[in-house]
């Protein structure tokens, strides 16, 4: 199970900085809207397929996410680095989606959803450098 303190982070953000790598292994990133669906543990985002990161998830599936408040107050300083898989989403995430974000209902959407493995958050109001780990191996 997720530590409190990582879920309650990402519920409060809303964009998160998706990586991706070409074939050649040639990094991207790119900003995306998300909703996070706590049940399934899931990041959900929208994207055309015509996009770099699109074409690249669907090459590779392996991605990383950032999602960081922005703050010069050291001692507020929260971010969470994220692994995981990309896969197209389903109606579930969608519904996720529409949820959050309810204007998105009357556009085109092509969902994708990011299951971590691996998800570290960074958050100095528990103490300079305080660092909450979560691996879906352990």
């Amino acid at each position: 199970m997720v530590d409190k303190r990582i879920v309650d982070f990402i519920k409060r953000h809303h964009v998160l900085t998706l990586a991706t790598a070409s074939s050649e292994g040639v990094p991207y990133c790119a900003a995306c809207f998300y909703a996070y669906d706590k049940e399934r543990n899931r990041l959900i985002f929208t994207s055309d397929d015509h996009t770099r990161h699109a074409q690249e998830m669907l090459q590779n599936a392996s991605v990383a996410i950032g999602i960081t408040l922005e703050t010069r107050i050291v001692g507020k300083v929260q971010g969470a680095q994220i692994c995981g898989t990309a896969t197209r989403g389903d109606e579930k995430d969608k519904a996720q989606y529409i949820k959050r974000f309810p204007y998105a209902a009357v556009a085109p959407l092509n969902i994708w959803a990011v299951e971590p493995s691996f998800i570290k958050l960074t958050d100095n109001t528990l103490g300079f450098g305080k660092k909450l780990i979560w691996n879906s191996q352990e």
